[in-house]
């Protein structure tokens, strides 16, 4: 029998957190409530969810200190929950390390589609055995592994949060094709994404702050369109 994937609920708001449990429930995860910030930290490790719905309102430590303590020892996928729907509250979540951003009040069906999708970018795809070769990109100093969710950058293993691996390895995969910031978000996202395009240079931010560019290939800006993975002629 397969293992039931585990969901944590961080939120202070009791009818809310049950509410999104009882939803989660009925799609077969298992579920853990826990009302702070400093509870999540504390039970993150006996609990191991493969997956956080985190508040940002909570008392004592918020949801923002959370992620950023969370991303310091996981990559578990973050999906932030927040009455606050200004742009400026959704990049700093995403810049902390959110895989994504729910403005409440929100429809019970999209919030389980949305964990249902982060959960299938982060976790290798079943049914794909040795025989079958896997999702590699390579180039010097750089090897993106979408099999396993790995990032190797001048041998040494580079942590990064399943979208950001997702958005390197699908630029890397069309190596100087651009593709605008409305196509990298119907790429990587898999669906239609409440938000903007921010997002995106959001990501790209963070993937240049870990991957520096290269003498042969580079993440590059392509003004007024998008981005593209640049491989350079030598």
């Amino acid at each position: 029998m397969a293992t039931r994937q585990r969901i944590m609920i961080v939120d202070d708001d009791t009818n809310i957190a049950e509410l999104i449990a009882l939803y989660l429930t009925k799609e077969c995860f298992d579920t853990k409530i826990v009302e702070d910030g400093e509870a999540a930290l504390r039970e993150f490790d006996s609990f191991a969810p493969n997956l956080i719905l985190l508040d940002l309102m909570l008392p004592g430590m918020d949801g923002y200190q959370v992620c950023r303590e969370l991303r310091q020892r996981s990559n578990v996928p973050i999906i932030m929950l927040s009455a606050k729907g200004e742009v400026f509250d959704k990049v700093l979540g995403l810049e902390l390390g959110a895989d994504d951003y729910m403005i409440k009040p929100f429809d019970s069906k999209e919030l389980v589609a949305r964990v249902k999708a982060v959960l299938r970018r982060f976790q290798p795809e079943k049914g794909y055995g040795s025989k079958t070769p896997g999702k590699v990109v390579e180039y010097p100093d750089l090897v993106v592994n979408l099999t396993n969710y790995s990032v190797q950058y001048k041998g040494k293993t580079v942590d990064m949060p399943p979208k950001e691996l997702e958005l390197l390895y699908f630029l890397a995969s069309s190596p100087n094709q651009v593709f605008t910031r409305e196509q990298l978000l119907d790429h990587i996202w898999g669906y239609e994404y409440i938000g903007d395009t921010r997002t995106v240079d959001v990501h790209i931010k963070r993937l240049r702050e870990k991957i520096k560019d290269h003498d042969t290939w580079a993440l590059a800006t392509v003004w007024g369109i998008g981005y593209k993975f640049e491989v350079k002629n030598r």
